[in-house]
């Protein structure tokens, strides 16, 4: 018996999303995706391409009034965006772990920051989508 009625066919699947994966595994670590970063008593930039950036890793201070942490700029002007900084006169290192996701624009990056010679920022960086929000997969990862 035929319609008159068109009726909407919704995909929900992880392929839908752009990704034949799910959300959790399309982040994971992969061989040739991850770069890793070690930064101690200076400033690095991290990632300066546009999309959605994955960014992990470990934060050791060990020094009076320092600073670690996450700076974002667009060319023009500078914005700390994540901060652990110790306490003047306190002799207590600090460390504690980090991630989170970073949007990127056209222009802008981010930089993990450390202000001393006893302060290290440690962890790891990879894209895991396109300025568009297209999931980019794992290095390697090949569906069947």
């Amino acid at each position: 018996m035929a319609q008159n009625v068109i009726v909407p066919v919704i995909d929900l699947t992880a392929a839908a999303e752009g990704s034949i994966i799910a959300s959790n595994l399309q982040t994971a670590i992969a061989f040739g995706s991850q770069t890793a970063f070690d930064v101690t008593n200076t400033t690095t930039v991290l990632a300066n391409t546009t999309g959605f950036w994955r960014i992990f890793g470990t934060y050791n201070i060990f020094e009076n009034g320092s600073t670690a942490g996450f700076t974002m700029t667009d060319g023009l002007s500078v914005k700390t965006v994540w901060n652990q900084k110790t306490v003047s006169g306190n002799n207590a290192g600090f460390y504690g772990d980090y991630d989170f996701i970073v949007f990127l624009s056209s222009g802008e990056s981010i930089s993990a920051v450390s202000n001393g010679e006893f302060v290290n920022m440690s962890g790891s960086v990879r894209q895991i989508a396109t300025v568009t929000g297209v999931l980019v997969d794992p290095s390697g990862f090949n569906p069947e």
